[in-house]
């Protein structure tokens, strides 16, 4: 795993990564003597096989040995793609189905990723931090611990241009549904960015911004505290 990735890095990366389209291939057929190239993974018995790899490497072999199927059927998800996506096994994180986080992203434990959540290369989930449903964090934009990123909310990227300073969001910040905050924005400690803000300079530390573009509205210790809670019984994994 590379963490504090640049901007340079991240594109050099992409730039010399070899485009993929993995396939998945369920196929009928003869293949009781058949030796299938290393470059593809085969589960499956002589009538009947499972196939995983790249489609460039799979059809090569199809248009070689099409005389062996009698059906196929093919899956794929993506197409000449840059970056793989996050191997999962090993983050001591919560993780729900359908959230895309990209290899070379960094997340922390305790953290919690909900559904149609969106991490991209060098981003950080900090240690407790929940990004919630939809939510994006683009590349290189880092939080915090026990940070909440509200549904739909958007922490631009800067992978391109290469110039551009990545968003920083500190500890313990409250992000409200679908705000945007814009590169280079550092969101100070206990702040409160409301739903809807779009956040184009830094916030200070404890205050709450709304609007657009996003202004002080008044000071975190002067809201509710039901209201900016961040529950940590969400955050916790059975051991």
């Amino acid at each position: 795993m590379m963490r504090d990735l640049t901007a340079q890095e991240i594109i050099q990366y992409i730039s010399e990564s070899k485009k993929q389209t993995p396939v998945k291939v369920y196929a009928n057929g003869n293949f009781e003597d058949v030796a299938f190239p290393k470059t593809l993974k085969v589960f499956g018995c002589a009538q009947s096989k499972t196939i995983f790899g790249d489609l460039a490497d799979f059809e090569a072999f199809y248009n070689e040995n099409q005389s062996i199927f009698s059906e196929i059927e093919v899956e794929y998800d993506r197409r000449n793609s840059a970056i793989p996506l996050i191997d999962q096994r090993n983050i001591n994180a919560r993780i729900e189905p359908g959230a895309f986080i990209r290899e070379h992203a960094v997340i922390e434990d305790n953290a919690v990723i909900m559904m149609g959540a969106t991490i991209n290369i060098g981003a950080v989930v900090g240690e407790g931090t929940m990004i919630d449903m939809n939510a994006v964090l683009g590349g290189r934009a880092t939080t915090g611990k026990n940070v909440h990123v509200g549904a739909g909310a958007v922490l631009a990227g800067v992978i391109e241009p290469p110039s551009a300073q990545p968003v920083i969001i500190e500890d313990d910040v409250l992000i409200g549904a679908n705000a945007v905050i814009l590169e280079g924005v550092r969101v100070g400690r206990g702040a409160v960015v409301a739903a809807g803000a779009i956040v184009t300079e830094d916030v200070p530390a404890g205050s709450v911004v709304a609007g657009t573009p996003a202004r002080v509205i008044k000071q975190a210790s002067e809201v509710e505290g039901s209201k900016i809670e961040i529950v940590s019984a969400l955050r916790q994994l059975n051991q």
